[in-house]
């Protein structure tokens, strides 16, 4: 990417962001306007995406007409660097989803994330993150972390509470989130980080690592949400798959189900249903984030690995391997 910027003119944050993208072949600058405008005004970002905003028929308008002008562009330049489509234009398209994927976490795998130890840079296996655009975990200072009040339940008219449930891990994300939004986020350490994903994962929410194309490729933030606010979730279950399983599907051991349902009201994907007084786990919907197991006072609910769903995302054995 060809780029050239005044250093007065842009914050530190913005600058180092600016610097890991120069270095990363492929990524245009077109990428980068939009990974800025993303990490700029993800309020924006999102209330377009969910449909919140009240001026929600004019961004999109406008939307669609930067579409077609990039697109004409393109054509009339074939062998510029405008021929690769920016992932932006993607944003009122069934194809959203190729460039912006979330990976189902247990609560554990997410743990772990927030308790990286040393600077990682691998490219997960395509049987871990089956994604084409975005699949780097690439963590310089990983316990740089903030919490960021979520932009999915910040554009709901109720949200679920708190807020400041999205955890944004690594450089040059955290620096350019604290330093823009810090009436907004805080800086949390590793042991902050795990009280919230506990307090999350109490309250029934699903754990997602979240990867973007225009986020240099690669893996930069934890979702914790809820179907009810969350934008990715509730693309996927109309049919947009944003999201992939964590590997696992809720097993239920009928000697100790007793039917009761408390496992149907806290599934999250719609996944598991009550029949003849046991419950049943829909195992193509289940994306086996373990809610379940939490909430069933019966212990009827375990996780099984499903050697049909993609590899589990651990980050020491991948490290490890």
């Amino acid at each position: 990417m060809k780029l050239k910027f005044r250093p007065r003119l842009f914050r530190p944050s913005t600058l180092s962001f600016t610097r890991e993208a120069l270095h990363m072949r492929g990524y245009s600058f077109f990428d980068w306007l939009h990974g800025y405008v993303y990490a700029r005004w993800p309020y924006l970002y999102i209330g377009i995406g969910t449909g919140e905003l009240p001026r929600n028929r004019v961004l999109r308008a406008l939307v669609r007409k930067m579409k077609r002008l990039f697109s004409s562009r393109a054509a009339a330049n074939p062998s510029s660097e405008l021929r690769k489509t920016p992932s932006w234009q993607n944003l009122d398209s069934g194809t959203f989803a190729d460039n912006y994927h979330g990976k189902v976490l247990t609560l554990e795998a997410a743990k772990k994330l927030v308790t990286v130890k040393e600077e990682v840079d691998l490219t997960t296996p395509e049987q871990v993150i089956p994604y084409t655009h975005a699949r780097d975990i690439i963590l310089h200072n990983p316990d740089h972390i903030v919490a960021l009040e979520c932009p999915c339940r910040a554009s709901r008219p109720d949200p679920c509470q708190p807020l400041d449930v999205c955890l944004i891990v690594g450089e040059p994300f955290t620096s350019f989130v604290a330093e823009h939004h810090s009436h907004r986020s805080r800086w949390v350490n590793s042991d902050e980080a795990m009280e919230i994903l506990q307090a999350e994962h109490e309250r029934g929410h699903v754990h997602h690592a979240f990867f973007k194309d225009a986020m240099l490729g690669r893996f930069y933030a934890i979702c914790n949400c809820c179907a009810c606010c969350c934008g990715a979730m509730q693309a996927h279950r109309n049919g947009v798959p944003m999201l992939i399983s964590s590997g696992y599907i809720s097993h239920v051991d009928l000697k100790r189900c007793t039917g009761c349902g408390d496992c149907v009201d806290s599934c999250q994907f719609k996944a598991i249903s009550v029949s003849h007084n046991k419950a049943v786990v829909d195992t193509d919907i289940c994306m086996g984030c373990g809610v379940c197991v939490s909430m069933c006072k019966q212990k009827a609910h375990s996780l099984d690995r499903d050697p049909n769903k993609p590899e589990p995302l651990e980050i020491q054995e991948l490290i490890g391997s």
